[in-house]
């Protein structure tokens, strides 16, 4: 059986700003074990929140009943390399997976810029990388195994539960535990990475060719000027341009980290100081192509804590809200330390995926912390609404139920489901309540 704590430590998120302190602590160690602790919470009227690493910005992982860990649940690992077919434990992190997938010449075919998610955070949450020929990391999803608020173990693919599996790969548990997942993976891969610095205007005169003709794009905008860090990754046959340590070390950690957290600092210290931070900072990035193991070529590491807030909007209406975010950081009370990030996905079926039946553009805006940023946020939040935005499950924003059902044209059954698959409410949360509703 699983471990129980009765008297929990409290609970952080990555960022610092979601705590929780959670009745009792569950470590499941079987699907068994997930299956007892729900009946349990079901028969006494009791919540349970299953949580991955905590990289969501939202309190979608908060709970004040018990909280359920996956770290220590073991389904087993099974690699089918003929069928690109791998199946892992929920629980397990994305960088762990990379390094599975890689011993067996296998690789996810898109990934966003970090490792640290869980499988089944990342997926219930939307995780998305960019390429406009690839959805969420959920569309990777072929099979998965979902405990239910009653108890019941379904395994779900688009042969079997078809409608639970159109909402479970992105649901922020609501219907259940995900306990496990089958992943259809690609030959292991090489990317080559193109980054270099340009003028917004040139990016995005350019944009649809650019989206069109390369695997991955996506840029960074410095508030305060003209100017961008655009960054292409494309697969390519062989490695033979592999970054030297010296300068993966210097971009990625020195630079990307240590010096940033530095300018960040200044800049919470000095405000006026903020514009000319950016303006050096973008003509300081220097242009850097080189090849790599494609997990590594996409995540990098992210030591600089900030609060950030994510938009999918339908693709066309992405220079209309770029050029409405300038205005607002322009007539903010404080000055915004972070580039802006836009990225594209493809259209997907997934009910809450905020790319369901759209290509989409999304806009990622952050702050430092310690930085005021709801009035930039909401002010981004309130744009991106009227032009129709979806919003990151896992990132910050104050969308309710009634504002997003009209944005999802299968709310109404995701909010059906979830009445069945849990109608004890064993996984609702203030949280949950507000974005689908009691």
């Amino acid at each position: 059986m699983g471990s129980t704590t009765p008297l929990s430590p409290s609970w952080s998120n990555w960022a610092g700003n979601q705590r929780s302190a959670a009745s009792t602590i569950l470590r499941p160690r079987t699907i068994a074990d997930i299956t007892a602790a729900v009946q349990a919470a079901a028969d006494a009227g009791g919540q349970i929140r299953p949580v991955g690493s905590g990289h969501s910005f939202t309190p979608v992982a908060c709970a004040d009943g018990s909280r359920m860990e996956l770290t220590d649940l073991d389904t087993g690992v099974r690699v089918d390399r003929d069928r690109r077919l791998v199946t892992v434990p929920a629980g397990m992190p994305l960088h762990r997976l990379n390094a599975l997938l890689a011993e067996h010449g296998l690789a996810m075919p898109n990934l966003g810029d970090i490792d640290a998610q869980t499988v089944a955070g990342a997926i219930s949450t939307g995780t998305h990388g960019t390429g406009a020929a690839y959805g969420c990391l959920s569309t990777f999803v072929e099979t998965l195994t979902l405990v239910t608020g009653t108890g019941e173990v379904l395994r779900c693919s688009t042969g079997e539960h078809p409608d639970v599996f159109a909402a479970a790969r992105v649901s922020l548990g609501a219907l259940g535990v995900l306990a496990e997942v089958t992943l259809r993976v690609v030959d292991a891969f090489v990317l080559r990475a193109h980054e270099r610095p340009a003028l917004l205007a040139d990016v995005l005169a350019d944009l649809p060719s650019l989206v069109a003709a390369h695997d991955h794009v996506e840029f960074f905008w410095f508030p305060y000027t003209d100017r961008v860090q655009l960054k292409i990754n494309d697969r390519v046959p062989t490695d033979d341009r592999p970054l030297p340590r010296w300068r993966a070390w210097l971009d990625d950690d020195f630079l990307s980290n240590t010096a940033f957290a530095g300018l960040c600092r200044l800049g919470r210290a000095a405000p006026r100081l903020v514009p000319a931070i950016h303006a050096a900072s973008a003509r300081a990035l220097s242009e850097r192509a080189y090849t790599g193991r494609s997990d590594t070529v996409f995540c990098t590491p992210r030591r600089v804590r900030f609060m950030e807030m994510e938009y999918g909007l339908p693709r066309a209406a992405l220079p209309e809200a770029l050029a409405e975010v300038r205005r607002i950081i322009d007539r903010l009370p404080f000055k915004v330390l972070f580039p802006v990030e836009v990225r594209f996905t493809a259209a997907d079926d997934i009910w809450l995926s905020h790319g369901y039946g759209r290509d989409s553009a999304y806009i990622a805006v952050h702050q430092y912390a310690g930085v005021p940023y709801e009035p930039y946020f909401r002010a981004v939040e309130e744009m991106a609404t009227g032009l129709g935005g979806r919003p990151h499950w896992g990132k910050l924003h104050w969308r309710d139920a009634g504002s997003l059902a009209p944005t999802y044209p299968r709310f109404a059954d995701f909010q059906a489901l979830r009445a069945r698959l849990d109608p004890h409410g064993v996984f609702r949360s203030p949280h949950l309540t507000t974005l689908l509703g009691p």
